[in-house]
């Protein structure tokens, strides 16, 4: 078995061929153009049976990746930590280049047994596209009202509202009535950030629309968890992708950053926040706990019942949250088992 470990780019791609002693075999150094996959299967020819490995194949390689997909080659998807690792860990090949960085690809594939193999891109795809355009027009809109709360505030005194809404930023400016050449011109920034403002929420306006539907035709049923909405789920369902790919809820939840750090002493056993995994589904199920904290809910009495166990605020809503990923999992699995 030959695996090729492919370092993707923009504008081009490097690959690396090793055998299962991980000695190079051949590298090819191609532009990422149109022909590109064709290149990339002439080439390879001669290595079979071969699986690609490409770094980040979610990502910078996903085009590349979905290409040899359809063309019926085995895809794995290799996460570039690893690849970082094993190129920091190479006392012969240590230094930072395209080939190099191919080659611990491979290496990374050779020997990394569990890693996620690339499908053909399907409905969960959408929703992974949808959920990230909503997060970057929410990141966005977040940019144009601290800009607009920033110029209103050279212009009139008093406290404004921290979720500024467009209808407040035009009932504030209409009272303002600026004398000076200044005033004038931050009154008109404002405007235009309010113009800005009222773009985002109309595009989020339609994006909700289509998340819904996009939600409602995959027929999950993680919606009935309390607190997850149509773009939430879009945001679980699209960052999860296969759920089967965890083989239990405590993996999913090591993932998904719900399952807390140890960080006990001699002294006392206590847990910390885990700071990594996926921050968008961590987001998602951060939403749905706030939510049911706010809420006459199950999830409030298990939150209560651990403060009254000594937990502070933000380790009992960690504890809920990791209550919650468990519910979202076998949702997950459930919806799996039915298609």
């Amino acid at each position: 078995m030959f695996i090729i470990g492919i370092d993707p780019h923009r504008g081009s791609h490097a690959a690396v061929v090793i055998d299962h002693s991980e000695t190079v075999l051949a590298v090819l150094e191609l532009p990422a153009d149109r022909r590109q996959r064709h290149r990339l299967l002439d080439w390879s020819a001669a290595f079979t049976p071969r699986v690609w490995a490409i770094e980040g194949a979610s990502g910078t390689g996903a085009l590349l990746a979905q290409q040899l997909v359809a063309a019926g080659e085995r895809v794995i998807d290799v996460p570039p930590k690893l690849a970082a690792r094993v190129r920091t860990l190479d006392n012969e090949q240590a230094d930072k280049s395209d080939r190099h960085d191919a080659r611990s690809v491979a290496i990374v594939a050779l020997h990394k047994a569990n890693l996620q193999d690339v499908t053909v891109e399907d409905h969960i795809a959408v929703l992974r596209l949808l959920a990230k355009r909503h997060h970057d027009l929410i990141a966005g809109r977040t940019r144009v009202v601290c800009r607009l709360h920033t110029t209103l505030c050279f212009l009139a005194e008093g406290k404004f509202p921290r979720r500024l809404r467009a209808e407040q930023a035009a009932t504030i400016l209409a009272r303002i009535h600026p004398t000076t050449t200044i005033g004038v011109e931050r009154k008109a920034l404002a405007r235009e950030l309010l113009v800005d403002l009222r773009r985002h929420d109309r595009d989020l306006e339609a994006l909700g629309v289509k998340i819904r539907d996009a939600v409602e035709a995959s027929g999950t049923t993680v919606t009935d968890v309390h607190g997850i909405g149509p773009v939430m789920a879009a945001y679980i369902l699209g960052h999860t992708r296969d759920i089967t790919r965890f083989k239990t809820a405590g993996h999913y939840a090591r993932y998904n950053a719900t399952a807390p750090i140890s960080a006990s002493t001699a002294a006392k056993d206590r847990h910390r926040l885990n700071p990594n995994g996926n921050r968008q589904l961590n987001h998602a199920l951060h939403v749905a706990a706030v939510t049911q904290v706010g809420h006459d809910t199950a999830g409030r009495v298990y939150y209560r019942r651990k403060l009254d166990e000594g937990d502070t605020k933000k380790e009992a809503l960690r504890a809920l949250k990791r209550q919650i990923s468990d519910a979202v999992y076998r949702r997950l699995v459930a919806d799996a088992a039915r298609s």
